[in-house]
């Protein structure tokens, strides 16, 4: 085999992982936007097998680059900021107060992923490898996505959502958004999370 085409391969292998969950999470946009919530959850949970899968190919063949990283923070953009909250509105959470919310959650993702790779050199160790993280990785947002997908199951989306809604100040506000609130602010905290 060419040597230049299997060094390329090496690099090609975890990227077009990544970019199948990048797809994966643009299918969840999509099924959200059309009401099809428990197939927007499951696109999004797939975009998290594969965003795992990503990372393993790279390590498991030791190869990695800038590339590489800055298309995984871009698909996880995607997949755990902007398909979770396009999720939430779709489920409801459509209120002057809401969309502030959603808004914060998805500028938190990008902060948090702009700031790992801006820091992951930083905080390497000695055998090259990031030992922690600081505040909670986006892909946590999973449990936000599974939150909507039980909501969803039993019904309780739009206006028969958890908790009701609340007039605050000229805007509605439904408190089941605080939840995307708390889970911004955690990912941009620098709370040290070890890596595994």
């Amino acid at each position: 085999m060419n040597p230049e085409l299997r060094r390329r391969g090496i690099y090609v292998l975890p990227n077009l992982l990544t970019t199948a969950g990048l797809f994966a999470g643009f299918y969840a946009i999509v099924q959200a936007m059309t009401g099809r919530f428990e197939n927007a959850a499951v696109a999004i949970f797939i975009a998290m097998v594969f965003d795992g899968l990503d990372g393993r190919v790279a390590r498991w063949r030791q190869k990695s680059s800038a590339m590489g990283r800055e298309l995984d923070s871009l698909a996880d953009v995607i997949s755990f900021g902007v398909a979770p909250a396009v999720l939430a509105y779709a489920c409801g959470m459509q209120g002057g107060w809401d969309r502030i919310v959603l808004a914060y959650f998805v500028a938190c993702g990008v902060s948090r992923l702009a700031r790992y790779n801006v820091t992951a050199e930083t905080l390497s160790g000695e055998d090259g490898k990031v030992k922690y993280f600081e505040g909670t990785p986006i892909p946590t947002s999973i449990v936000l996505v599974a939150l909507l997908a039980v909501a969803a199951a039993l019904g309780a989306v739009r206006e028969t959502l958890w908790f009701g809604q609340w007039h605050v100040a000229g805007w509605n506000l439904h408190p089941l958004v605080l939840v995307f609130a708390l889970s911004g602010s955690l990912m941009i905290s620098r709370i040290r999370i070890p890596k595994f």
